[in-house]
């Protein structure tokens, strides 16, 4: 078989991977893809006659999920079962999922609102996010990452559904609940995305919220959180290595003595969360929405304030 060198690795000449070069393009050694392959059949590999892997753009995508779920401190068995549900074809999310990838390689912003859309009527707002919109933006960070699209692909989609994501919290009906949640990532975290999900999911369910942006800074944190309509606020942080900086601002958010919530791949793990103040919101978006609301103190409507 003709091979072209691609630094210190060969290409097959039909495109798949050697090991080695899996191994270097994902950052996992080649010992680990191996041991995967044979503890948890993830992926399941395409071998040679002569019986030398070969990895394809959708084998690559599995193992980039398999490595993210472990670097986030799943078990290699739960992260194997995880990628499994998010790439099985008969998932009745992964239609939408499929379909919007596809509109989004030909930069077809019409298709991909109109899937969501569609999968907000026949699902859910929760659903959508957690099943639709969630894993989705999960894939097209792998694919970009292991060359299956390009980085333009990976800013426009993400682009589209935050404009999307926005429409429905701006269309929301009026906020039932006192004040607004703050929604913050960690001092280091740079997308944004999960909580404008959130600002949806909260917009949905009467709760007003305002986003501080990227990498926000724990004074940043406390001085909104001064604000007379402030009523708690929520920090997701996903870089497990940059974890520390992060409680620190939720240690600081707590002394105001609102409401403190937190999220993200860096507290997955339960020892990760020991001494860390305020509510763990899991990772289920829906859910973590329910938990917020239920603590915001209810509005005093004109109607409330007569009784009183």
């Amino acid at each position: 078989m003709s091979t072209e060198r691609t630094g210190a690795a060969e290409t097959p000449s039909d495109g798949r991977l050697l090991i080695h070069r899996a191994s270097e393009l994902l950052g996992v050694p080649a010992p680990t893809l191996r041991s995967w392959e044979r503890r948890y059949a993830m992926p399941p590999t395409l071998r040679t006659a002569g019986g030398h892997r070969r990895y394809d753009a959708a084998a690559l995508v599995q193992l980039g999920l398999m490595r993210d779920e472990i670097a986030g401190g799943r078990t290699p068995q739960d992260a194997a079962r995880r990628v499994r549900i998010l790439v099985d074809e008969l998932n009745p999310a992964r239609a939408s999922i499929t379909t919007i990838m596809a509109a989004a390689a030909a930069r077809d912003g019409a298709t991909v609102r109109h899937v969501l859309d569609q999968a907000l009527d026949e699902r859910g707002l929760g659903a959508t996010i957690d099943e639709v919109v969630m894993p989705l933006m999960r894939l097209v960070g792998v694919w970009w990452e292991t060359g299956r699209c390009d980085v333009g692909q990976e800013h426009w989609t993400t682009a589209i559904v935050r404009s999307w994501l926005a429409k429905i919290t701006v269309l929301a009906p009026p906020p039932t609940s006192q004040g607004h949640v703050l929604l913050a990532v960690g001092p280091y975290d740079r997308h944004t995305l999960s909580i404008d999900a959130f600002a949806a999911l909260l917009a949905d369910r009467g709760t007003a919220s305002r986003t501080l942006g990227s990498r926000t800074p724990a004074d940043v944190i406390v001085t909104a959180l001064q604000e007379p309509s402030a009523a708690g606020v929520v920090l997701v942080c996903q870089l497990a290595t940059r974890r520390r900086p992060a409680v620190e601002s939720l240690l600081a958010a707590a002394e105001t003595g609102l409401p403190v919530f937190y999220a993200g791949t860096a507290f997955l793990v339960s020892s990760a969360r020991h001494g860390v103040p305020g509510t763990y919101l899991g990772e289920n978006l829906t859910h973590a929405a329910a938990l917020v609301r239920a603590q915001m103190p209810e509005a005093v409507t004109p109607e409330v304030a007569a009784e009183v």
